[in-house]
């Protein structure tokens, strides 16, 4: 037992502990920055996002199925993870900017929330040129609902987007739910369906903007004979 006294022999079991630890810490840095361990979204079928029930934002509220927003157009839709995150207010100044374009489509660009607390949604509204609704059981945030917590303040591909918003001058706060991870949708009027569906995998996963706008001209509007039918 000898060995027990002599300090090398610690000196070398703590480094290997300090060294497993290293290890271990290295090996959860790079599986959290792969998408192994990120919760796989579910598609939405055309007929669970028609039955939504969205609200105005107004005093005296309105309650309306989601399908009327595209019916007759079509429309793109952003699910907005949290109105007060700088990395949300991006996204909405960036799909703003294809406002022209949308409207010399006729295709309308809508928002829709999942809660409406303090002035989150006056203060949302300077970055996002379309009219915002509330979405107060999250359903277009389903149907199966992804939640990015930790793991996200670890991923490489998060704080890229980070640095990105800040040099773009966006700014926010922490105000409200922001876990909940969000999306864009380009939605063909009438039975034409969903055109594009996309998911946020971490924060600040922005859409595709040239997708977009490619799935926009894909709309057919309807016609008063198409809508008979």
């Amino acid at each position: 037992m000898s060995f027990l006294q002599d300090p090398s022999f610690f000196s070398m079991g703590m480094w290997s502990i300090g060294a497993g630890a290293i290890g271990a810490a290295a090996l959860a840095l790079l599986l959290a920055n792969t998408d192994m361990f990120l919760a796989k979204p579910q598609k939405a079928a055309l007929e669970y996002l028609e039955d939504i029930d969205l609200k105005t934002l107004e005093k005296d509220a309105v309650t309306f199925k989601a399908k009327a927003l595209w019916e007759k157009n079509g429309a793109v839709i952003m699910a907005v993870r949290r109105p007060g995150c700088f990395l949300c207010r991006e996204e909405a100044a960036d799909l703003s900017s294809l406002k022209s374009r949308l409207d010399e489509l006729d295709v309308p660009l809508y928002a829709v929330v999942k809660e409406h607390i303090k002035n989150e949604v006056k203060d949302f509204q300077p970055y996002f040129k379309g009219e915002i609704f509330l979405d107060e059981e999250k359903k277009f945030y389903g149907p199966q609902r992804r939640k990015m917590v930790f793991m996200g303040f670890v991923r490489l591909g998060v704080w890229r987007n980070f640095f990105r918003a800040w040099n773009g001058g966006f700014s926010g706060n922490l105000e409200g739910e922001g876990f909940i991870l969000g999306g864009v949708f380009v939605m063909g009027p009438g039975k034409q369906g969903i055109l594009l569906e996309h998911r946020e995998k971490e924060f600040g996963d922005k859409v595709n903007l040239t997708s977009v706008l490619e799935a926009a001209r894909k709309i057919k509007p309807q016609t008063s004979a198409s809508v008979e039918k």
